[in-house]
């Protein structure tokens, strides 16, 4: 199992993960198959702008894949969320 390198508590949004399989260049099914989760998931995951309307284990999974793959979430700090590659 991969851990989480942000915070634990911290719930990524829809648009978060729209952004970080952009900057990782995975289509939704190489998001899906990483995740291991449906393209359906992740496309309803997409969708909204917010926390997104799928189980917590499968935004879990989203998230630990995107990690895994270089991505680090960043909460509300201000300046709102992001995304962005974690430092090597």
């Amino acid at each position: 199992m991969i851990n989480l390198k942000s915070d634990d508590n911290y719930e990524i949004t829809g648009a978060q993960i729209r952004a970080a399989r952009g900057l990782v260049r995975w289509s939704a099914r190489e998001l899906a198959n990483a995740a291991a989760v449906g393209v359906a998931t992740v496309s309803r995951a997409e969708v909204q702008d917010g926390r997104p309307s799928i189980t917590t284990a499968n935004l879990k999974a989203i998230q630990q894949a995107l990690e895994h793959a270089g991505i680090e979430f960043i909460p509300t700090n201000g300046g709102g969320v992001g995304v962005r590659f974690r430092n090597p």
